[in-house]
């Protein structure tokens, strides 16, 4: 294939692999936020108002379930907690299919 050679001269809808690994270059650079989610609640402004030092606040997760790790908001695994040189990490147990990641962010 030439570097000339453009996607419809290669097939319906398929990009040659040069083409290919040039997206991926591309977009191995985005930044992404990564985060883990150990659970969430709801709570009224009159209770969020009275949280003090100690207050205790209930999640809806239970202890030794997995936690979801999500990637700008979209969950893409679910792990456990570890420790990694005094800090935390996660352990990848799960990762969500790619079905799954899609009908998160709305694609099909």
């Amino acid at each position: 294939m030439s570097d000339g050679q453009n996607i419809a001269e290669t097939g319906a809808g398929q990009a040659s692999p040069d083409f290919a690994g040039q997206n991926f270059e591309v977009l191995a650079a985005v930044p992404l936020r990564l985060s883990v989610e150990a659970g969430s609640t709801s709570l009224s402004l009159a209770e969020l108002l009275a949280l003090k030092e100690g207050s205790v606040i209930e999640l809806n997760r239970q202890t030794g379930e997995l936690l979801d790790v999500l990637v700008n908001g979209t969950v893409v695994a679910r792990g456990e907690i570890v420790a990694v040189d005094g800090r935390f990490g996660i352990r990848i147990v799960e990762v969500a299919k790619s079905a799954q990641r899609s009908a998160s962010l709305g694609m099909r």
